[in-house]
């Protein structure tokens, strides 16, 4: 069992930075990736960004090309997300995720899930 820990939410102005971070508690097996899914309130999970952790390559949602980066801490078994140009349309709890053995665009890739960490973006 992995768990996944994030941290780095809070409020922020439109047109701020936020950096997420999720600290994955032990690596008992070589995950594939790891990425960010968000959840509005009334919306639907929204895939945000994923790293295939072998060859650091990335995959992004097209709402958040060219404003946030995902990138990896190989000893520490963490993942950031740097959010830059924050939007109120951004606001969302963001979860961290992990997956054994795929990854893609889809909830269901994704074996292990973070609780979440609110980010509020403000107009």
């Amino acid at each position: 069992q992995v768990q996944l820990v994030e941290s780095g939410g809070g409020l922020v102005q439109a047109g701020g930075s936020l950096r997420l971070s999720c600290a994955a508690s032990r690596r008992t097996f070589s995950w594939y990736a790891m990425g960010w899914f968000r959840q509005a309130p009334g919306k639907e999970r929204e895939f945000i960004a994923a790293l295939r952790w072998t060859t650091a390559s990335t995959i992004y949602a097209d709402s958040v090309k060219g404003r946030f980066t995902i990138s990896r801490d190989n000893a520490k078994n963490t993942v950031y997300l740097q959010m830059n140009s924050l939007k109120p349309e951004d606001t969302a709890i963001y979860y961290c995720v992990v997956s054994r053995g795929y990854w893609g665009l889809e909830g269901d890739l994704y074996d292990y899930w973070g609780q979440g960490t609110q980010v509020t973006v403000s107009s």
